[in-house]
């Protein structure tokens, strides 16, 4: 069975995210979209609260799984018997930074592959760090989140 693992804060979903792992869904069996939690890193929403979303975005796609994890992502692929991970690209500094994470999982992760898709050029403009600044300033972002989710701007 060929699984592969979508890794990431999701801290929010955008359209972008829900692109690829459509996008995906043809080349693998199962895709495990899993939030990862870094002690270190400030999020926005609570980890309850994406996964909720997730799920949301998610439901009836039953190639598509909905999980969390802590340390190393190879680790984690190990775990769940995943030999793929899944990585979206907006420009050549996500490339940079992509591929040398990939080259430590690939060693970490005992030979796990990293497959990486290129956005669509509707969404290579898109992070979830624009969207937390669009929401955290007070405006709109439902242009960059999927229609299944509403959040309200903050009040500055």
């Amino acid at each position: 069975m060929k699984i592969a693992v979508f890794p990431g804060s999701f801290d929010p979903i955008t359209v972008g995210h829900v692109n690829l792992v459509e996008r995906a869904m043809p080349l693998f069996d199962k895709i495990v979209v899993a939030v990862g939690i870094n002690s270190s890193k400030k999020y926005l929403f609570s980890l309850e609260q994406r996964i909720e979303w997730l799920k949301l975005v998610f439901r009836g796609q039953e190639k598509v799984e909905v999980d969390h994890f802590q340390h190393l992502t190879a680790h984690y692929c190990q775990k769940i018997g995943a030999r793929y991970l899944l990585r979206g690209l907006r420009n050549a500094s996500d490339f940079d930074y992509e591929k040398t994470i990939s080259q430590v999982n690939h060693i970490v992760g005992e030979g796990i592959e990293t497959v990486f898709l290129i956005s669509q050029p509707e969404y290579s403009h898109i992070s979830s760090t624009i969207v937390r600044e669009v929401i955290i300033g007070g405006a709109d972002a439902t242009p960059f989140l999927p229609d299944e989710i509403r959040i309200e701007p903050f009040k500055p």
